[in-house]
């Protein structure tokens, strides 16, 4: 008895300190200050090193290491769409700010969420773009602009946002935004018109700006924010803010993505298809990286002309949504390497959330649905206990009987077991089975942006966040009490304490977690205690019955 309650208590212990850790391990210490301004003889190496026009991505030039950064503003144009509120600055023709209309703030649910900014400490997000050679506009370049505001006339699909370059050499230069209704999907376009007298040999990049101190959640629940690219060979791959510190990504790719994954949001730059890439990282100063791509364009001859398009994806991680804008864009919703349960997971509670149009009720039916499924091994378990519960008196007796020595006391229990037709290990295959679904479903409703500001009911508007009363953790801290209550108590003095302990250490950990889980976890213990009372009576009526029959 004393091994499978000891076995058991490991289990539980380990599953919540593994995803205790999980939160842990992307947490970085915050650095003192955040300088997004260096004296004027510091180089500025923001704008990266030209790709070589090759047919090879392999011979494209390394990226080089930074030695300082400067971002300077001039002009605001501003545009409104269903989905934005952005400005765009004249220099570069940057994306400086990015409010999302259908996205409220952590904070104040009165205000939109801002997913890039230039002016707020210590965060620092920007998307650029530009072309290098020739004496073509690079990122600190300044565009003109016909208007400084646009917005998406009612009964519109698409708005334009046309900036111009002209170099003293004559070419002339189309940056164009196009922001569609419904889509968060922006198209970044490049119309090249070579006026000179001679060839030029461009390449364009694409990068987005980060710090590395914003958006990395509380201390209690830390939060990945980092770099994050994928292609056909080598899938999806995160980068650290620590790992772009000591060296800088230099991956060259035909196909494929990079951008900056943040909790329940992400942004991401997708060259044109069939365009050679050399994916890179740079630290630009202490705390401002850059990650993004750059392309060989090739030669393009005296009155010639080039068009290329590319997109930007700046939105919530929607999974729906990711799909249909890049191949391996939805793996930026992160259920690590317990996706291929998570996936099926998450697609079963969007489906119950259809129909009940509530989250909150979506995930109670779904720990229902699960508990449901995994019936026969749980009554198998709480049976096993059960059954150890109603021997756990004679189990005692011959603790005393046999004192110090073990291995009699061994004997016998193994003796006892066999007589009585109990696995005293009965309990443990079930639950280990069961783990690995209840802490994918752990992971959908931490990652999932649906979850964000969606209400439940009553006190609970927010199942992302904490309950602001804490009733659910003290529910559900309730529940472990009587969870342990009804399992056979330990023998050893030492277990006994600890289990007893277990759900007030607990609790206080669920004070700081998610409403939505928190809900889960308080379900999920009501049905078991439902299933263990009843198994427990059955056992106890089962045991009564043999002895009344014994008498006779």
């Amino acid at each position: 008895m004393d091994t499978k309650r000891l076995i058991l208590f490991v289990i539980f212990s380990f599953s919540i300190l593994m995803l205790w850790d999980s939160w842990q391990r992307d947490q970085q210490p915050p650095a003192a200050s955040q300088t997004q301004t260096t004296a004027q003889s510091v180089e500025d190496g923001s704008v990266p090193q030209a790709a070589k026009s090759s047919a090879s991505a392999a011979n494209q030039a390394s990226v080089p290491a930074e030695t300082g950064f400067r971002l300077q503003s001039a002009e605001r144009i501003n545009v409104e769409t269903d989905l934005y509120k952005a400005s765009i600055d004249t220099i570069g023709g940057d994306l400086r700010r990015l409010e999302l209309r259908e996205h409220k703030d952590d904070e104040d649910q009165t205000k939109n969420f801002v997913l890039m900014d230039d002016q707020s400490a210590p965060m620092l997000y920007v998307a650029q773009t530009g072309l290098i050679g020739n004496g073509l506009p690079t990122h600190k370049e300044v565009f003109t602009s016909e208007s400084t505001n646009y917005q998406l006339a009612p009964g519109e699909d698409k708005l334009d946002v046309r900036l111009t370059w002209k170099g003293d050499n004559g070419v002339e230069v189309h940056k164009i935004y196009t922001f569609r209704r419904d889509s968060y999907a922006i198209e970044v376009s490049y119309e090249i018109r070579n006026n000179s007298d001679t060839a030029v040999d461009p390449s364009v990049y694409y990068q987005i700006v980060h710090d590395n101190q914003s958006h990395q959640g509380s201390y209690m629940m830390p939060t990945f924010t980092g770099g994050a690219y994928y292609t056909e060979a080598d899938k999806y791959k995160k980068l650290s803010f620590s790992d772009m510190a000591k060296t800088n990504l230099s991956k060259n790719a035909s196909d494929g993505w990079v951008g900056l994954v943040q909790h329940y949001f992400v942004s991401a730059w997708i060259p044109e298809d069939g365009l050679v890439r050399e994916f890179y990282t740079k630290k630009l100063s202490d705390n401002v990286y850059s990650i993004g791509s750059v392309s060989p364009l090739g030669n393009i001859a005296p009155g010639q002309s080039v068009t290329l398009k590319s997109r930007l994806y700046a939105g919530p991680q929607t999974q729906s949504e990711l799909k249909s804008v890049a191949p391996g864009l939805e793996y930026t919703v992160d259920y690590g390497w317990l996706t291929v349960i998570a996936t099926p997971l998450f697609w079963i509670l969007s489906s119950i959330q259809k129909i009940v149009h509530n989250w909150g009720v979506a995930i109670i039916l779904l720990t229902i649905l699960i508990k449901l499924v995994f019936y026969p091994l749980s009554a198998a378990s709480y049976r096993s206990m059960a059954n150890m519960r109603e021997l756990a008196p004679r189990l005692q007796r011959l603790k005393e009987q046999y004192g110090d020595d073990r291995q009699k006391l061994h004997q016998a229990m193994m003796e006892m077991y066999k007589t009585e037709k109990i696995n005293p290990m009965g309990g443990c295959l079930p639950i280990l089975v069961q783990i690995p679904v209840f802490i994918a479903l752990y992971w959908v409703l931490l990652g999932s942006v649906e979850m964000r500001h969606a209400p439940f009911m009553l006190w609970i508007q927010d199942l992302s966040a904490v309950d602001p009363y804490y009733v659910l953790p003290i529910l559900m801290g309730i529940t472990m009490i009587i969870q342990t209550k009804l399992n056979p108590k330990p023998a050893d003095p030492i277990q006994a304490k600890v289990m007893t302990i277990m759900p007030i250490v607990f609790s206080v950990f669920f004070f700081f977690f998610p409403a939505g889980l928190v809900l889960y976890w308080l379900v999920n213990n009501i049905l078991s205690i439902a299933q263990q009372w009843y198994i427990n009576r059955s056992t106890e009526r089962a045991a009564a019955k043999k002895k009344g029959n014994a008498r006779r």
